[in-house]
Protein backbone atom coordinates (compact mmCIF):
# COMPACT_ATOMS: atom_id res chain seq x y z
CA UNK A 1 0.00 0.00 0.00
CA UNK A 2 1.38 3.15 -1.15
CA UNK A 3 1.67 6.10 1.62
CA UNK A 4 -0.16 9.18 1.30
CA UNK A 5 2.88 11.53 0.72
CA UNK A 6 5.08 9.06 -0.63
CA UNK A 7 8.28 10.53 0.68
CA UNK A 8 11.14 10.50 -1.89
CA UNK A 9 14.73 10.35 -1.16
CA UNK A 10 17.69 11.26 -3.17
CA UNK A 11 21.36 10.11 -2.88
CA UNK A 12 24.43 9.80 -5.10
CA UNK A 13 25.81 6.25 -4.94
CA UNK A 14 29.87 6.14 -5.69
CA UNK A 15 32.52 3.62 -6.07
CA UNK A 16 35.73 2.53 -8.26
CA UNK A 17 34.20 -0.60 -9.57
CA UNK A 18 30.64 -2.53 -10.08
CA UNK A 19 28.96 -5.79 -10.68
CA UNK A 20 25.71 -5.96 -11.44
CA UNK A 21 24.35 -9.39 -12.50
CA UNK A 22 21.90 -11.95 -13.05
CA UNK A 23 22.22 -14.59 -9.18
CA UNK A 24 22.43 -17.13 -11.91
CA UNK A 25 25.69 -15.68 -12.91
CA UNK A 26 26.86 -15.84 -9.46
CA UNK A 27 27.46 -19.60 -8.86
CA UNK A 28 31.16 -19.58 -10.53
CA UNK A 29 33.23 -19.66 -13.40
CA UNK A 30 33.42 -16.14 -15.39
CA UNK A 31 30.86 -13.58 -14.66
CA UNK A 32 29.93 -10.48 -16.29
CA UNK A 33 28.79 -7.00 -15.48
CA UNK A 34 25.77 -5.20 -16.75
CA UNK A 35 25.88 -2.07 -18.26
CA UNK A 36 23.79 -0.67 -15.54
CA UNK A 37 22.90 -1.35 -12.10
CA UNK A 38 19.54 -3.60 -11.48
CA UNK A 39 16.60 -2.74 -9.16
CA UNK A 40 17.76 -4.96 -6.65
CA UNK A 41 20.91 -3.50 -6.15
CA UNK A 42 19.97 0.17 -5.63
CA UNK A 43 17.43 -1.65 -3.77
CA UNK A 44 20.24 -3.55 -1.55
CA UNK A 45 22.44 -0.23 -1.11
CA UNK A 46 19.48 1.79 0.02
CA UNK A 47 18.26 -0.71 2.60
CA UNK A 48 22.33 -1.09 3.64
CA UNK A 49 21.28 2.95 4.72
CA UNK A 50 18.28 2.22 6.46
CA UNK A 51 15.99 -1.04 6.39
CA UNK A 52 12.77 -1.67 8.41
CA UNK A 53 10.32 -4.33 7.91
CA UNK A 54 7.32 -2.09 8.28
CA UNK A 55 8.64 -0.36 4.87
CA UNK A 56 9.18 -1.64 1.07
CA UNK A 57 11.88 0.64 -0.28
CA UNK A 58 10.53 1.46 -4.25
CA UNK A 59 13.41 2.33 -6.52
CA UNK A 60 11.95 5.34 -8.81
CA UNK A 61 14.61 6.38 -11.13
CA UNK A 62 18.88 6.35 -11.75
CA UNK A 63 20.59 8.51 -13.90
CA UNK A 64 23.91 7.59 -15.14
CA UNK A 65 26.27 10.41 -14.45
CA UNK A 66 29.65 8.55 -15.68
CA UNK A 67 30.36 6.92 -18.91
CA UNK A 68 29.86 3.19 -19.15
CA UNK A 69 33.30 1.15 -18.75
CA UNK A 70 34.58 -2.06 -18.30
CA UNK A 71 37.44 -3.85 -16.96
CA UNK A 72 38.54 -7.29 -17.05
CA UNK A 73 40.27 -8.56 -13.90
CA UNK A 74 41.81 -12.10 -13.38
CA UNK A 75 40.72 -13.58 -9.86
CA UNK A 76 41.14 -16.60 -8.48
CA UNK A 77 38.09 -17.60 -6.53
CA UNK A 78 36.82 -20.05 -4.13
CA UNK A 79 36.21 -23.63 -5.77
CA UNK A 80 32.52 -25.36 -3.87
CA UNK A 81 34.90 -28.66 -3.55
CA UNK A 82 37.99 -26.79 -2.26
CA UNK A 83 40.72 -25.23 -3.27
CA UNK A 84 40.88 -22.02 -5.99
CA UNK A 85 40.27 -21.63 -9.87
CA UNK A 86 41.10 -19.37 -11.93
CA UNK A 87 38.77 -17.00 -13.93
CA UNK A 88 37.97 -14.06 -15.50
CA UNK A 89 35.56 -11.07 -14.02
CA UNK A 90 34.50 -8.23 -16.11
CA UNK A 91 33.58 -5.21 -14.02
CA UNK A 92 32.24 -1.60 -14.66
CA UNK A 93 35.10 1.20 -13.34
CA UNK A 94 34.59 4.38 -12.29
CA UNK A 95 30.91 4.23 -11.47
CA UNK A 96 28.33 7.10 -9.98
CA UNK A 97 24.66 6.96 -10.30
CA UNK A 98 22.11 9.70 -8.82
CA UNK A 99 18.75 7.67 -7.60
CA UNK A 100 15.53 8.77 -6.39
CA UNK A 101 13.28 6.05 -4.53
CA UNK A 102 10.35 6.04 -1.78
CA UNK A 103 8.87 3.47 0.57
CA UNK A 104 5.11 1.85 0.95
CA UNK A 105 4.22 0.38 4.17
CA UNK A 106 4.63 -3.23 3.78
CA UNK A 107 1.36 -4.96 3.65
CA UNK A 108 2.19 -8.25 4.65
CA UNK A 109 3.33 -7.05 8.14
CA UNK A 110 0.28 -6.01 9.56
CA UNK A 111 1.68 -7.22 13.16
CA UNK A 112 4.20 -3.73 11.99
CA UNK A 113 1.30 -1.26 12.09
CA UNK A 114 1.95 0.59 14.72
CA UNK A 115 5.51 1.19 13.48
CA UNK A 116 3.88 3.13 10.25
CA UNK A 117 5.13 6.36 11.54
CA UNK A 118 5.70 8.44 7.91
CA UNK A 119 8.05 11.39 8.69
CA UNK A 120 9.56 9.50 11.12
CA UNK A 121 11.22 6.98 8.73
CA UNK A 122 11.16 9.52 6.33
CA UNK A 123 13.82 11.74 8.41
CA UNK A 124 15.28 8.81 9.73
CA UNK A 125 16.45 7.58 5.99
CA UNK A 126 17.41 11.33 5.35
CA UNK A 127 19.57 11.22 8.46
CA UNK A 128 21.14 7.95 7.45
CA UNK A 129 21.98 8.97 3.61
CA UNK A 130 24.14 12.38 4.96
CA UNK A 131 26.09 9.81 7.42
CA UNK A 132 26.67 7.16 4.37
CA UNK A 133 24.51 4.65 5.72
CA UNK A 134 24.03 2.26 8.74
CA UNK A 135 26.42 -0.34 7.05
CA UNK A 136 28.56 -1.29 4.24
CA UNK A 137 27.29 -0.31 0.74
CA UNK A 138 28.27 -2.66 -2.37
CA UNK A 139 27.76 -2.37 -5.67
CA UNK A 140 26.61 -5.83 -6.62
CA UNK A 141 29.10 -7.63 -4.86
CA UNK A 142 31.49 -7.70 -1.93
CA UNK A 143 34.62 -6.39 -3.20
CA UNK A 144 32.97 -3.93 -4.96
CA UNK A 145 32.69 -0.90 -2.07
CA UNK A 146 30.48 1.65 -2.60
CA UNK A 147 29.74 5.53 -1.69
CA UNK A 148 26.51 7.45 -0.33
CA UNK A 149 25.77 10.74 -0.38
CA UNK A 150 23.26 13.03 -0.51
CA UNK A 151 22.12 14.70 -3.76
CA UNK A 152 20.01 16.39 -5.96
CA UNK A 153 18.49 13.96 -8.47
CA UNK A 154 19.07 15.54 -12.19
CA UNK A 155 21.53 17.95 -10.86
CA UNK A 156 25.19 18.33 -12.32
CA UNK A 157 25.87 16.84 -16.12
CA UNK A 158 25.44 13.49 -17.10
CA UNK A 159 27.36 11.46 -19.68
CA UNK A 160 24.51 10.84 -21.49
CA UNK A 161 22.20 13.70 -20.77
CA UNK A 162 22.20 14.32 -24.88
CA UNK A 163 21.45 10.76 -25.92
CA UNK A 164 17.29 10.45 -26.91
CA UNK A 165 17.51 6.80 -25.79
CA UNK A 166 19.04 3.58 -25.50
CA UNK A 167 17.85 0.29 -24.61
CA UNK A 168 19.51 -2.92 -22.79
CA UNK A 169 17.30 -5.73 -23.89
CA UNK A 170 15.87 -8.17 -21.17
CA UNK A 171 17.04 -7.82 -18.18
CA UNK A 172 17.38 -9.47 -14.43
CA UNK A 173 14.89 -6.74 -12.00
CA UNK A 174 14.78 -8.32 -8.62
CA UNK A 175 13.59 -10.95 -6.66
CA UNK A 176 10.45 -10.70 -5.11
CA UNK A 177 10.47 -12.65 -1.86
CA UNK A 178 7.55 -13.90 0.39
CA UNK A 179 7.40 -10.74 2.88
CA UNK A 180 7.36 -8.05 0.21
CA UNK A 181 4.22 -10.17 -1.69
CA UNK A 182 2.22 -8.32 -4.28
CA UNK A 183 -0.41 -11.32 -5.39
CA UNK A 184 -1.29 -14.26 -4.97
CA UNK A 185 1.20 -16.01 -7.15
CA UNK A 186 4.15 -14.68 -4.94
CA UNK A 187 2.73 -15.29 -1.34
CA UNK A 188 4.76 -17.93 -0.03
CA UNK A 189 7.14 -18.37 -2.52
CA UNK A 190 10.43 -16.50 -4.19
CA UNK A 191 9.95 -15.22 -7.95
CA UNK A 192 12.42 -13.54 -9.96
CA UNK A 193 11.51 -10.99 -12.15
CA UNK A 194 12.54 -9.80 -15.31
CA UNK A 195 11.96 -6.40 -17.95
CA UNK A 196 13.22 -4.37 -20.49
CA UNK A 197 14.91 -1.25 -19.27
CA UNK A 198 15.38 1.37 -22.08
CA UNK A 199 17.56 4.84 -20.44
CA UNK A 200 16.55 8.38 -22.23
CA UNK A 201 18.79 11.37 -21.80
CA UNK A 202 20.78 9.56 -18.84
CA UNK A 203 17.39 8.44 -16.70
CA UNK A 204 16.30 4.87 -16.54
CA UNK A 205 12.47 4.83 -15.16
CA UNK A 206 11.71 1.57 -13.17
CA UNK A 207 9.07 -0.28 -13.79
CA UNK A 208 7.18 -1.62 -10.37
CA UNK A 209 7.96 -5.22 -9.33
CA UNK A 210 4.51 -5.87 -9.63
CA UNK A 211 4.21 -4.67 -13.58
CA UNK A 212 7.58 -6.54 -14.93
CA UNK A 213 6.62 -8.19 -17.66
CA UNK A 214 8.46 -11.35 -16.73
CA UNK A 215 7.72 -13.31 -14.02
CA UNK A 216 9.17 -16.77 -12.57
CA UNK A 217 8.67 -18.18 -9.37
CA UNK A 218 11.97 -20.08 -8.26
CA UNK A 219 11.04 -22.15 -4.72
CA UNK A 220 8.22 -22.11 -1.91
CA UNK A 221 9.39 -20.07 0.41
CA UNK A 222 7.78 -19.12 4.36
CA UNK A 223 7.74 -15.66 5.55
CA UNK A 224 9.27 -14.28 8.73
CA UNK A 225 7.13 -13.31 11.41
CA UNK A 226 8.19 -10.54 14.07
CA UNK A 227 6.64 -10.22 17.32
CA UNK A 228 6.98 -7.93 20.30
CA UNK A 229 9.11 -10.75 21.92
CA UNK A 230 12.27 -9.42 22.94
CA UNK A 231 14.02 -12.78 22.02
CA UNK A 232 12.66 -12.63 18.45
CA UNK A 233 13.97 -8.37 17.97
CA UNK A 234 17.05 -9.27 19.59
CA UNK A 235 19.47 -8.94 16.87
CA UNK A 236 17.07 -6.08 15.78
CA UNK A 237 17.35 -4.14 18.50
CA UNK A 238 21.78 -4.79 18.36
CA UNK A 239 21.44 -2.51 15.10
CA UNK A 240 18.90 0.07 16.32
CA UNK A 241 15.95 -1.41 14.04
CA UNK A 242 13.34 -1.24 16.92
CA UNK A 243 12.68 1.59 18.55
Amino acid sequence: MKTKYPNIVEFQVTGEYALFSDPIMRLGGEKCSYQIPTYEALKGILSSVYWKPTLIWRILDVRIMNPIQTEVKGIRPIKYGGGNDLAYYTYLKNCRYQVRACFDWNDNRPELAQDRNENKHHQIALRMIEKGGRRDVFLGTRECQGYVEPCVFGSGKGAYDDLPELSFGLMYHGITYPDEAYSEQTKGRMTARFWYPVMKNGIIHFLPPEQCPGQKPLRAMEMKSFSTDLGNFSGLREFGEVE
